[in-house]
C-alpha cells in the first residue's frame, strides 16, 4: 500500500522566522491518523529565515536526523559539539539520556531542512552528535544510505534504531528501485524537488508517501527530482 499525503494536507504553522509543515502530529498540530509511521515519529518541513533559529532546548530518547535542503544549519550543544551542515549534507543527534542544543541559520538567505525523528530501539545511552557530507552527484540514479542503525551500513551516520534514512537524485526519465527487507517494514518517501511516480503513485515536491506491505518500490522521475526515504521497523 502506498498512500499519497499531499503537501497541502500537512499540518503546520508560520511563526514568521519559521514556516513549519508537519507530516505527523507535532506541537499544536494533532491528527490521530498521523501520529507516527512505524518508528518514524516526526518529519518536519522547515523554512528558517536568516539570522534566526531554535534557541537552546532539550531532547531525550530520540534519534534526530536533519537533512539540509537549502542553505546551512549551525549546531551547538551542551556536550561540546559544534558544526555547520550545508545543503545536501546530513547531521544526526542521538539524544539518549538527554542533550540540550541550539540550531541557527547564520546564512544570508533562508535555510530549508527536513527534520526527521526516529524512535530508538532502547532508551538511554550517552548523547551523541555527528555530521557528514553526502554530495548529491554521488546519489545520482540510486539510493545512498545517509543514516542507519542496520548492520552493514558502514558508510552512513549511525543511529540507534532499526531504521535507515536514504537519499537519491534522479534525472527526468530515470528510474530506481528500493527493496525492503520484508513487507512488514514501513517506508516514508518525500521528494524535496521535482515530480516522481512511485509504483504508480505520482508525488509532487514535498508530498509524502506512506508505504507498507511492499517488498519493493519502483520510482520513475517525471522531472529532475531529489528524494529522501525512511525505512523503519513496524
Amino acid at each position: 500500500m502506498i498512500e499519497r499525503r499531499p503537501f497541502a494536507s500537512l499540518g503546520g504553522a508560520n511563526h514568521g522566522w519559521l514556516d513549519a509543515r508537519h507530516h505527523f502530529s507535532f506541537a499544536d498540530y494533532h491528527d490521530p491518523a498521523r501520529v507516527h509511521w512505524g518508528a518514524l515519529r516526526v518529519w518536519n518541513d522547515d523554512t528558517i529565515q536568516p539570522g534566526t533559529g531554535f534557541p537552546p532546548h532539550p531532547h531525550a530518547d530520540m534519534e534526530i536526523v536533519t537533512y539540509v535542503r537549502e542553505g546551512a544549519i549551525t549546531h551547538q550543544d551542551d556536550q561540546g559539539n559544534k558544526g555547520r551542515t550545508e545543503a545536501g549534507d546530513v547531521q544526526v543527534m542521538s539524544a539518549g539520556t538527554g542533550i540540550r542544543h541550539a540550531e541557527y541559520n547564520l546564512e544570508p538567505g533562508v535555510t530549508r531542512i527536513f527534520q526527521i525523528w526516529i524512535i530508538p530501539d532502547a532508551r538511554g545511552g550517552a548523547p551523541a552528535w555527528g555530521a557528514k557530507p553526502f554530495p548529491r552527484g554521488e546519489r545520482s540514479g540510486r539510493f545512498v544510505t545517509l543514516a542507519s542503525g542496520i548492520a552493514g551500513d558502514d558508510d552512513a551516520l549511525p543511529i540507534r534504531a532499526d531504521a535507515r534514512v536514504l537519499g537519491a537524485t534522479l534525472k527526468a526519465g530515470e528510474s530506481a528501485e528500493y527493496r525492503f527487507s520484508d513487507a512488514t517494514r514501513h517506508g516514508y518517501l518525500v521528494p524535496n524537488t521535482g515530480r516522481v511516480e512511485v509504483s504508480g503513485v505520482v508525488l509532487e515536491a514535498r508530498d509524502g508517501a506512506a508505504i507498507t506491505g511492499e517488498s519493493r518500490i519502483t520510482l520513475r522521475a517525471l522531472e529532475d527530482t531529489e528524494l529522501v526515504l525512511v525505512d523503519t521497523a513496524a
